[in-house]
């Protein structure tokens, strides 16, 4: 069971152990879902509507999408940017499951609450995931950035994309998009540990046989909790994105296709009108600055409408299913691991002293 339960036989997972359950979660979990991060993300970044009855935007659909990007950059194209994104799940997983199994055991002993219950694991979920998110969010821009651009290439790789960064930006560009971020993340990951818990608990009583960590019934649950969670906080997710690419706006040079030929003056000017309309078609793109959270919501409810702050949903949902199933599987199955581990060892231990004997 995820958190501090006291009524288990065994003893609860040391930071150690947690950070390595979590570490190894967070590092499987990204490897296998990464292509869809790449997909919403392009979606999220889009200024035209994905829409198949929209044909201004280069990104119309999933299927659509990864066709194209398989066309153009290749199948390493959904793995861009997994250096800093496993770099991001190992430190993002560790953080998070040792700050909440650390949150959940404090509350038990120090409040009259109990740790198992629903509310305590929104409660204690949702500081954790800020915690971690404080820890990891450099990482997190980085992912953004690396995934975010097309060919060419703006950045080549992890040491040249920190330096130009640090040098052009300042420090404080990796903390671009902190704020929506925190504001989201507290409720997405408290629902994510919240709906887990009620999940498991309607779908069967705690099981004490000795494989009850990592089993499918932690993969239906968590792949449920992701999809509900992810869906309620989405807007706050593309408001990082769009705050997290700020002044990084050439890396969308090939996002929209948009037939304008003032447009195509501002980013070619050795194009002449005649030659666009007569030799090859021009394609362009929107994009946007924003100055903050506020105008960034603002100017997407103008130009975007609602339905704008939900770019990229759909990818995003088989994203969270996946990530938030198999996360907590992975962990609950690391977890059984050490301790049947742990448990072999002392038996080993005490045969081998009878043994002397």
């Amino acid at each position: 069971m995820v958190g501090y339960d006291p009524r288990a036989q065994n003893a609860a997972p040391s930071p150690n152990e947690a950070a390595l359950a979590g570490s190894a979660a967070g590092m499987v979990t990204r490897a296998l879902i990464s292509p869809f991060d790449v997909i919403k993300i392009r979606f999220q970044l889009q200024i035209e509507r994905v829409s198949s009855r929209s044909p201004e935007g280069k990104y119309r659909g999933i299927y659509q999408a990864f066709r194209r990007i398989y066309s153009e950059e290749g199948l390493s194209a959904f793995w861009k940017g997994h250096i800093p994104a496993q770099l991001l799940s190992i430190c993002y997983g560790a953080v998070q499951f040792v700050s909440f199994e650390f949150l959940t055991e404090l509350v038990h002993k120090s409040t009259p609450y109990d740790s198992q219950t629903s509310g305590v694991h929104f409660f204690c979920g949702g500081l954790a995931a800020c915690s971690a998110t404080v820890a990891c969010q450099p990482l997190d821009t980085l992912r953004t950035r690396f995934a975010a651009q097309g060919e060419p290439k703006v950045y080549g790789n992890l040491r040249y994309a920190v330096s130009t960064m640090w040098r052009t930006e300042g420090p404080l560009t990796f903390y671009r998009g902190l704020s929506p971020t925190l504001l989201a993340v507290f409720p997405y990951a408290g629902l994510q540990f919240f709906f887990y818990n009620v999940f498991k608990q309607l779908l069967s009583p705690p099981v004490k046989s000795r494989d009850s960590g990592g089993n499918l019934r932690s993969l239906v649950c968590g792949s449920g909790a992701g999809m509900i969670s992810k869906t309620l906080t989405y807007p706050f997710d593309l408001f990082k994105k769009r705050l997290q690419v700020g002044g990084f706006e050439k890396a969308r040079a090939h996002f929209g296709e948009v037939n304008s030929y003032a447009a195509c003056f501002s980013l070619m000017h050795e194009v002449t009108p005649a030659l666009c309309a007569g030799v090859f078609t021009c394609f362009c793109v929107q994009v946007r600055t924003y100055r903050g959270l506020m105008d960034c919501a603002v100017q997407i409810a103008k130009e975007e409408g609602i339905r704008g702050f939900f770019k990229g949903l759909s990818p995003s949902l088989l994203k969270a299913a996946l990530s938030t199933g198999f996360t907590f599987f992975w962990y609950e199955f690391f977890l059984n691991i050490m301790k049947n581990t742990k448990e072999k060892r002392r038996t080993d231990d005490l045969s081998g002293g009878r043994k002397e004997r």
